[in-house]
């Protein structure tokens, strides 16, 4: 006969449940709080490899910080100034134009391949882009709304990145901020932790930096050059989707494959072999030079983290998503080690 098994809760152990339970009520209520503070360190990681740069030739930490974001805010400046003007007023036209350009692209497919069922997905398609403009006006008003200016604006970023000043200024601003949140028995491990993590997102951060600003130009100039519309927005597409592996740069020529082949269906080939061209430069010249300084960061893994935190947390999500996959994988990494560990022993 098998003996009545007892099961005694203590009184701590009861306590710690709540005090978890009411923790995670109260980072929900502030989640975003708690996403600016995590996008400020993401920040202060992304710069440190370059206040490193400037304090081993003997710069002090302040001016080198300070050197990093005047350069910066110069940067931003100068895109406020000659280039963010302009890619709003073509992106209005482009948005108020797209529905008439994919018809008329859809138009002249239909005309060449009278073969396949267009007139199938052809009201769909009109559809959805009737609903383009009014969709795009739609975000934009969210995004500059009263209600999310703060947390969800332009305001957040301005937090965050004050808030990343402040953690650069210091020696170890970051270990010194993880160990304030972090329980005394895990604080070791933690920091450890991090500082394996925050140098594959610093140099992730910079490689995609460097490939979309690149890939940008290139497809800017190349889109001027052959005289196609909205160049200027098409090479802002192109380098902001560099971010998406493998699928990215596809997804950002079809609008401009379809704006050229609506003003000549030849013009529309040359900016197909464009595309091409500058998708094998970047596959065997820019990738190779610049991206393999990115250590351990997978292509797989970025793309499935960008859709998830896309999902769950919007643009926050979008921005967190790789650094805390990078920081996943590392943890995992040290389990499956000490897994094998376990079993030698």
């Amino acid at each position: 006969m098998p003996k009545d098994q007892t099961i005694i809760i203590s009184t701590g152990t009861i306590l710690r449940t709540i005090l978890l339970l009411l923790g995670v009520v109260f980072l929900y209520y502030v989640r975003d709080v708690v996403a600016i503070l995590l996008i400020a360190v993401v920040i202060a990681s992304a710069i440190e490899p370059g206040i490193k740069w400037f304090c081993k030739r003997g710069l002090p930490r302040v001016i080198a910080v300070l050197a990093i974001y005047l350069a910066t805010i110069a940067l931003l400046g100068f895109l406020f100034y000659l280039v963010i003007p302009p890619t709003i007023n073509q992106l209005q036209d482009f948005v108020s134009g797209f529905p008439l350009y994919l018809e008329s692209t859809l138009l002249q497919l239909k005309e060449t391949f009278t073969f396949l069922p267009f007139d199938a997905f052809s009201p769909s398609i009109s559809t959805l882009a009737s609903r383009l403009d009014v969709l795009v006006s739609e975000k934009l008003l969210e995004f500059f709304s009263l209600g999310s200016f703060l947390f969800d604006g332009p305001m957040a970023i301005v937090f965050a990145v004050i808030i990343a000043f402040y953690l650069s200024v210091q020696e170890d601003g970051v270990g010194d901020f993880l160990r304030i949140v972090t329980p005394y028995r895990h604080e070791s491990y933690l920091i450890d932790l991090w500082g394996r993590s925050q140098y594959k997102i610093g140099r992730w951060f910079q490689g995609q930096i460097l490939l979309g600003v690149l890939v940008g130009v290139l497809v800017y100039l190349g889109l001027t050059l052959l005289g196609v519309k909205y160049a200027l927005v098409l090479g802002v597409v192109s380098a902001t989707f560099e971010i998406i592996p493998y699928f990215g740069p596809i997804m950002a020529a079809i609008p401009g494959i379809a704006i050229s082949v609506v003003q000549s269906p030849v013009l529309g080939l040359w900016v197909v072999f464009l595309y091409v061209m500058v998708q094998q430069l970047e596959n065997h010249l820019i990738y190779p030079v610049v991206v393999r300084k990115t250590v351990g960061v997978p292509p797989l893994l970025v793309i499935v983290s960008l859709l998830i935190g896309a999902k769950i947390g919007g643009f926050f999500g979008v921005v967190l998503a790789v650094p805390l996959a990078v920081v996943l994988v590392e943890f995992l990494n040290d389990v499956a080690e000490k897994k094998k560990t376990f079993q030698v022993d």
